[in-house]
């Protein structure tokens, strides 16, 4: 409330005998005037400020803190968005539907909006406004329901009738249908009048099983070809790094040969034990380093014997130095992180027609590598699209990491080996994995030594400022990690006990870069339009690292080479899910397998693309990460449909996509939003 200002207030006086009221006589009679002048102010006063309180209340309905600035025109409520949202809805087929319209099973799979992201309160406040629960609270759905693709048919066809009616080999005891007919006759509609794979390769290897049978079957369930594009893509391999199966036996029975791996493990275990031997003397300082000397000496003049096939070159005897390994010029280039479940295969084709620079795989855990799981080696494919790729592992242990490294060195075709030391997940710190690899530098030096050592490729790191939120370690491993001959190291500008709460710091990562020269160093953080980019590559860094702003926008890439911001249409952002899910089906398959999974991966994105807000209904441009989109409604339906934050509005974008979802499908995303305060 504001003061009065006695002073510059008119001199009050007494109505008998006009002199000033602070007089003994006079001060009774004056008393009321006074009071009654001092409550006429304060009414006045009280009235302005619940003026100004009225102002801010309509002001916070408009703008909350957090949240983006949009254009009041397009805000809205909940309640009024999710009306809309409802009431325009036209299902699949293009007819208007409403509750009383929709099938039992349909109404199952709408799942219930997960609960609101709590804020993380900073440890100060921690004291003053406790936990209820006693619980921390994460960014995961970790209780999520889990339902495997195959669950979605209910009667299968024998792969052998799939592929040109070939003998069963399990004969009477085979548990799938043989007979076509009775496959096609319960089998679930199909989703569309042409298959994506026949019109791009000639023939769809999943026959009478895909969704869009009906483009490439005949009357009598044969399954047609065209010659044409056959010959045209004839010797073509669109994937590389497939896990052949004598590999995966030979993995299985842990008969493959590690020979520079053990080499190396070897030298490892001399050097200890010489190093416990020498331990309790008090010159063993000088006599380690002569012996060291000694063993790399004599290592060098006894080489062991070589057996080859055919003429005797170099390599075979004599290990790449550094400067002879296959060399990627990282300067100046836009890299697509390493997303976990997002970062898929068809998603990095999107990315790469959008003009990301450099690809990198999913994480993947060396042990599973070296078991031979086909689902971990699916993490290392390479797209005949992908020009510079690399694969990034994850372990804790410098054997099973060098032999890793070595497996992929001999059975893929990759430009570059980047290990994960930015993990935050329990899972893999508790086992000093991830994040846990900072705080262990012996043993991230013989990881990383190990590894140059099988590599013939570049090995890159990614790290972030360190474990503890207010303990930067980063800048103390980066002088180590040149000494170990690491080709480029990524800094993702977070802490992990920080996770996404608070914004990334770029002043530390300009820092490091300082630091890091000449070798590149890569920032990674918050970056969601072309100024963020802008203001990145000021700090002094080698290259840029997207990661979540490539899956708010994938088209990102194309802003910052074109520097502008796009207003792009919702149209044109289906069409980007449509070749998603054009990409799904050659990837995972078109038979309902297949979709299904091409269904998941594309709601896991979903969960992040509808935080992108379009640029024409921003109040101020750019929009920042860490700012979240409220109601609002779009420039026509399906801007709004893309806004919503339920799940069950994204499985309506699918269905537009991917035909109805199956009876018992339910989807909760893995990611719930984390960066907002």
């Amino acid at each position: 409330m504001s003061e009065i200002n006695l002073k510059e207030a008119e001199p009050i006086h007494c109505q008998y005998t006009r002199t000033s009221p602070n007089c003994c006589t006079c001060l009774s009679s004056c008393r009321g005037t006074v009071a009654a002048l001092v409550r006429r102010d304060l009414e006045k006063a009280c009235g302005m400020e619940n003026a100004m309180e009225e102002t801010v209340e309509k002001k916070t309905d408009v703008v909350v803190k957090g949240d983006a600035a949009l254009k009041t025109q397009f805000l809205t409520t909940k309640d009024k968005f999710h009306e809309f949202v409802d009431s325009g809805w036209k299902g699949p087929k293009g007819h208007k539907t409403s509750d009383n319209d929709k099938p039992e099973e349909e109404k199952e799979t709408s799942v219930e909006e997960p609960e609101t992201k709590k804020f993380k309160v900073d440890p100060e406040e921690r004291n003053k406004v406790g936990k209820p629960d006693g619980k921390r609270i994460r960014g995961q759905n970790k209780s999520r329901p889990h339902t495997k693709p195959n669950a979605f048919d209910e009667k299968r066809l024998c792969p052998s009738v799939i592929q040109d009616n070939k003998e069963c080999t399990y004969g009477d005891k085979c548990i799938f249908l043989h007979d076509a007919a009775e496959y096609m006759g319960s089998k679930l509609a199909d989703i569309g009048e042409s298959c994506y794979l026949y019109d791009t390769f000639g023939k769809c290897a999943y026959g009478l099983s895909c969704r869009y049978a009906k483009a490439h079957t005949t009357p009598d369930f044969k399954t047609m070809e065209n010659a044409e594009l056959i010959k045209a893509n004839e010797g073509r391999e669109t994937v590389k790094n497939s896990l052949k199966k004598e590999l995966q036996n030979q993995l299985r029975k842990r008969s493959v040969a590690f020979k520079k791996s053990e080499e190396y493990l070897k030298t490892l275990a001399n050097n200890k034990d010489k190093t416990q031997q020498l331990g309790n003397d008090p010159t063993g300082e000088e006599q380690r380093v002569s012996t060291e000397a000694e063993t790399q000496q004599a290592s060098q003049d006894k080489q062991p014997p070589v057996k080859t096939i055919g003429p005797l070159t170099d390599e075979d005897v004599i290990k790449l130095r550094q400067c002879e390994k296959k060399q990627v010029d990282f300067q100046d280039k836009l890299y697509l992180a390493p997303l976990t479940t997002c970062g898929n295969l068809p998603f990095r084709r999107l990315c790469k027609r959008f003009g990301a620079d450099i690809t990198c795989g999913e994480m993947a855990m060396c042990t599973n590598l070296l078991q031979g799981q086909q689902s971990e080696w699916a993490l290392l494919k390479r797209h005949e699209s992908e020009d510079v790729f690399g694969v990034q592992v994850e372990g804790c242990f410098p054997d099973t990491m060098t032999r890793c490294a070595e497996l992929i060195n001999n059975n893929a075709d990759v430009d570059f080996v980047d290990i994960n030391s930015g993990c935050p997940i329990d899972l893999v710190y508790k086992k000093g994995g991830g994040c846990g690899l900072m705080t262990r530098n012996r043993k991230f030096e013989q990881i990383i030594k190990g590894m140059n050592h099988v590599l013939d490729v570049p090995l890159t790191v990614k790290i972030r400022t360190g474990v503890q939120e207010k303990c930067n370690i980063a800048h103390k491993l980066i002088p180590e990690m040149k000494k170990w001959d690491v080709s480029m190291i990524t800094l993702h500008g977070r802490s992990r006990e920080q996770r996404y709460t608070k914004l990334a710091d770029w002043d530390y990562i300009t820092a490091c870069s300082k630091l890091a020269s000449p070798v590149p160093l890569f920032g990674n953080g918050d970056i969601l339009s072309y100024e963020d980019a802008m203001k990145a590559k000021e700090t002094g860094v080698s290259g840029i690292m997207i990661a979540r702003g490539a899956l708010i926008k994938p088209w990102i890439f194309t802003e910052i080479k074109e520097s502008r911001h796009w207003d792009i249409s919702s149209n044109e952002r289906l069409d980007i899910l449509r070749d998603f899910s054009n990409f799904g089906l050659e990837h995972w398959g078109s038979d309902t397998r297949g979709v299904e999974k091409t269904r998941t991966f594309m709601l896991e994105w979903l969960s992040f693309m509808y935080r992108y807000i379009p640029v024409g209904l921003l109040e101020r441009v750019p929009q920042k990460i860490n700012e979240r989109p409220p109601f609002y409604m779009g420039r026509n339906y399906l801007e709004s449909l893309m806004a919503s934050q339920h799940a069950g509005d994204w499985i309506r974008i699918s269905e537009m996509l991917l035909g109805p979802v199956p009876k018992n499908f339910i989807f909760l995303p893995k990611h719930k939003a984390n960066a907002y305060k």
